[in-house]
């Protein structure tokens, strides 16, 4: 490798320089206070563990995304963490074992070895809060305007919410009796609107009668909440199960439009993010001219069972650097105090001792060092006049 590439980092991977680590840190800062403010209490979760603890209950699609690799004292392999999820569930099932709802909240860097996203990204900041023990759409609801508030703390503007509820859909799959290939080659066509590709999927297996409709109809059942009453009648055959999965949408639907009247909502019968472990409602939230969720999240009651202590949980989760990407958050500009080399002057100590206790950011110079208080991101310096050190700006 030739001595000018030693620069480069893996595809995906990446550095940020001071003026953009700085607002994310801010932003990161600005995000814990509002999870703090409404009762959600950080965790932090280990960025490597075995592997088979890692991916617990996570389905396939989370093996394939984790980065393995053996430890050279145990022997045992090793998985990178691609989701915070299932650790932060394990500490409310084997850490807290609280029997009141318990309201949790993360961050920290995952990573995938694949991009999901446009911006080629395989090392996200995860950020995001999780609410265990309460089993109804009230919890839901909760969930979805902190993913509302996270979104608009971190300056992004008209979020429209994606509800989906992945009961409707298994309980299809459940009466079909399909292997996992075959499953898996309905759900990709499905995931992607392909309704060719899921009529000749369904001819080929022979899937005749009101199942055939049911499930040729899924990708067509989005849109506004009329969309659930089209979808009590398309899918009446389909039982019980799925009619209760529907209740659970209005039931969202009614709690949702009075606790965020601004917010558009659109119902997609065919949405299964997180399909794997989710066991109800799921929901993703957009933004206009970016064609990705900027924001996931749903219901997971069954995941905590791999830990030996089931109980109902909600939650969702963002990427900090794709908000810091499309938020409107100021930049941090140049804000710095310059100060001069005098180490046995104790009244400048003194004042850039204060000005640091009240939040300043204060650089000394060197012994010899050329002053240029913009190349060290400063736009004041501290000057002596008379006998007291004054801020004046450059």
């Amino acid at each position: 490798m030739s001595e000018n590439t030693h620069w480069l980092l893996p595809e995906g991977i990446e550095e940020m320089p001071p003026v953009q680590a700085e607002r994310l840190e801010r932003m990161r800062r600005s995000l814990l206070d509002q999870f703090h403010g409404w009762g959600y209490q950080l965790v932090l979760t280990p960025f490597i563990e075995y592997v088979e603890s890692l991916l617990v209950g996570t389905g396939n699609e989370m093996d394939l995304q984790t980065f393995k690799i053996v430890d050279q004292i145990s022997g045992r392999m090793l998985g990178i963490r691609a989701d915070m999820t299932p650790q932060v569930a394990r500490i409310d099932a084997c850490r807290l074992k609280q029997d009141v709802p318990t309201r949790l909240c993360y961050m920290g860097t995952v990573l995938h070895t694949r991009a999901q996203d446009f911006a080629g990204n395989r090392s996200p900041l995860q950020m995001g809060a999780e609410l265990y023990g309460h089993a109804g759409a009230e919890s839901d609801v909760e969930i979805m305007a902190l993913a509302v508030a996270t979104l608009e703390c971190a300056g992004i503007k008209n979020v429209h919410l994606d509800l989906g509820h992945v009961g409707i859909y298994r309980t299809l799959m459940r009466e079909l009796g399909l292997n996992q290939e075959q499953e898996s080659e309905f759900f990709e066509a499905l995931q992607r609107k392909d309704i060719p590709s899921i009529d000749q999927f369904l001819t080929d297996h022979k899937i005749t009668g009101a199942q055939h409709d049911m499930l040729v109809a899924l990708p067509l059942l989005n849109g506004d909440r009329s969309v659930l009453t089209r979808a009590r009648e398309v899918l009446a055959a389909a039982g019980a199960d799925v009619s209760s999965a529907i209740d659970n949408l209005e039931k969202i639907a009614d709690l949702a439009e009075k606790r965020l009247p601004n917010i558009a909502l659109n119902f997609d019968i065919a949405e299964l993010r997180g399909y794997q472990y989710q066991t109800g409602v799921v929901f993703a939230a957009y933004v206009p001219g970016y064609g990705q969720e900027v924001a996931r999240g749903g219901r997971y009651d069954e995941i905590g069972a791999a830990f030996g202590r089931a109980r109902p949980a909600t939650g969702f989760s963002t990427d900090l650097k794709t908000l810091l990407q499309l938020g409107s958050q100021a930049d941090v500009g140049v804000l710095g105090v310059l100060a001069p080399y005098l180490n046995d002057d104790h009244s400048l100590l003194s004042k850039i001792a204060e000005l640091r206790n009240a939040g300043e950011r204060v650089v000394e110079l060197l012994p010899d060092q050329v002053s240029d208080p913009r190349a060290q991101d400063c736009d004041r310096q501290l000057v002596k006049q008379g006998d007291d050190w004054s801020l004046v700006s450059i």
